[in-house]
């Protein structure tokens, strides 16, 4: 019984620690974007192309067993769905601030648990919904100063919010094909597919994917190794132990994270209703983690 209980306890801090690095990992993906300044379907292509470079020969030396047909669909989906969130959200930070598509985009929570409730009948407490609620809260405290500012609602927030329906849709599916398979077989099949729609996407809008500069090159380079290759890899990992509804509100850090990260980055500072903020979002997450753990 004793050992049950502790293989639990590892299970479980492997999980939340997977999941927390993965988190900080796509928590560079808006100062790479921004880095990058290229037409957002061209970044989205090359951060899964990057990704592949490394992630699919390893995976290939692992000797991955055959995929069958229901699962080879579901893992198409994935992909789809991953390239179309990448594409959307790359090119709504290039057509709005960054704080509102962040903000729209952060929207996937409220999809993944509707999605949740209608197709796999997952029933969460109040103290869940309290604890989606204080995230969302201070994700809007995160990121106030700036909507006050900028915010003028166009093509580029439509675009952050469609992405979050997408970015939606990536989770419920991955938690379903993350049943029958492992981590790093879903995030070759979501980098091999989402790449090839994504090549043959720039192809048909006209978009380039050459001469560009060499500081562009290497944000590029970050954004499939350490924002893609890392970071999905860890989060696909989580995604085997944790319920795509607590995972969706955990990656509201995200944000909180690159409002950090911009302060050495992008020579940015916080305010105190960003901190509050960010206290806020990370004190909702506890709650929503803290339901699932007593369920």
């Amino acid at each position: 019984m004793a050992g049950r209980a502790l293989t639990h306890i590892y299970r479980s801090a492997h999980a939340y620690l997977t999941l927390s690095v993965g988190i900080l990992c796509i928590s560079f993906s808006a100062i790479l974007v921004r880095w990058a300044a290229v037409p957002g379907p061209a970044s989205a292509f090359y951060r899964l192309f990057f990704a592949g470079i490394v992630v699919l020969p390893a995976w290939l030396r692992r000797r991955p067993a055959k995929a069958s047909a229901r699962d080879l669909g579901w893992l198409l989906m994935a992909g789809l769905f991953f390239a179309l969130d990448l594409a959307l959200w790359n090119t709504a930070l290039m057509r709005t601030s960054a704080a509102s598509a962040t903000l729209l985009a952060n929207a996937a929570p409220l999809w993944v648990n509707l999605g949740a409730w209608l197709f796999f009948r997952e029933r969460w407490g109040t103290g869940f919904w309290l604890g989606m609620g204080l995230a969302f809260m201070g994700i809007g405290l995160v990121f106030s100063g700036d909507l006050r500012q900028q915010f003028h609602p166009g093509a580029g927030d439509l675009l952050a919010l469609l992405a979050s329906l997408f970015y939606a849709a990536y989770l419920l599916s991955t938690q379903r094909i993350r049943e029958r398979t492992d981590g790093f077989t879903l995030t070759a099949f979501s980098t091999m597919i989402g790449s090839v729609f994504l090549y043959g996407l720039c192809r048909a809008m006209g978009i380039p994917l050459t001469g560009y500069p060499g500081r562009t090159w290497l944000a590029l380079l970050g954004l499939g190794l350490i924002a893609q290759a890392g970071g999905w890899l860890a989060i696909h990992e989580a995604l085997g132990h944790l319920r795509a509804s607590v995972v969706s509100i955990s990656l509201l850090a995200q944000p909180v994270l690159t409002a950090l990260l911009a302060i050495p980055l992008l020579r940015e500072s916080l305010t105190g209703e960003q901190i509050l903020g960010g206290l806020l979002v990370l004190g909702g997450i506890w709650r929503t983690h803290r339901e699932a753990a007593g369920r």
